[in-house]
């Protein structure tokens, strides 16, 4: 059940965070307005953080705890094993969601840490020196190889949500042998298209359809 509840906190950060992102496709002034808005909300946006960095870490430590239950259950390997219902995407939910917290730290160290590109730009006329987010994000995707591991990353968080989405219904008790068929379906449809708008962003940036601000 915490595993389930900590991944509804998740998943609903990763709606909202994409719904803000996509703002970029509007402009530099609707993307830079909505990291405004962001900051004005002082001490409520370290709460949300507080929040999703305990979510975080109760999701990792109880889906371990379940994954080394589920191998004492049976410490003795199937000669033969033949899966019935279980997916892909279902049998790697621990590695895919390392993978998916390396792509995290990764994502926290780029954009939040600037800790690969150190020189991008400020706002103009700010005198409080803030980022201008819109071109972080796009001269921060321009490299190819950072773009190249984020679709990577963003595919294997597609992968986990495939699953993932569906099974809290389950952890909580909450489907039945009709419902979960349309869950599992719906899971699926919407991962993708969480994939599908996280990744628009960084082959726009490539293809030249989003361009830097002075290009506009």
């Amino acid at each position: 059940m915490i595993v389930a509840v900590t991944g509804v906190i998740l998943v609903l950060f990763v709606i909202g965070h994409l719904l803000g992102n996509l703002q970029i496709f509007l402009g530099p002034g609707w993307i830079n307005g909505y990291a405004q808005h962001l900051r004005d909300l002082g001490p409520l946006l370290w709460l949300v953080r507080i929040i999703l960095i305990i979510s975080v870490l109760l999701h990792i430590c109880f889906t371990i705890l379940l994954a080394l239950e589920n191998r004492r259950a049976r410490p003795q390997p199937y000669v033969q094993r033949h899966y019935a219902k279980a997916s892909y995407a279902s049998r790697h939910m621990v590695v895919s969601g390392f993978v998916v917290l390396a792509f995290i730290v990764f994502h926290l160290l780029h954009f939040t840490g600037h800790r690969f590109d150190p020189h991008f730009p400020l706002l103009k006329n700010d005198p409080l020196n803030h980022y201008d987010v819109y071109s972080m994000m796009v001269y921060g995707f321009q490299n190819v190889y950072v773009s190249a591991f984020y679709i990577i990353g963003l595919f294997l968080l597609t992968l986990h949500l495939t699953h993932g989405t569906a099974s809290f219904f389950q952890s909580l008790g909450l489907n039945d042998k009709n419902f979960t068929p349309r869950l599992a379906s719906g899971a699926r449809v919407f991962a993708w298209l969480v994939f599908a708008g996280y990744t628009s962003i960084p082959v726009a940036v490539l293809l030249g359809l989003v361009r830097p601000a002075q290009q506009l």
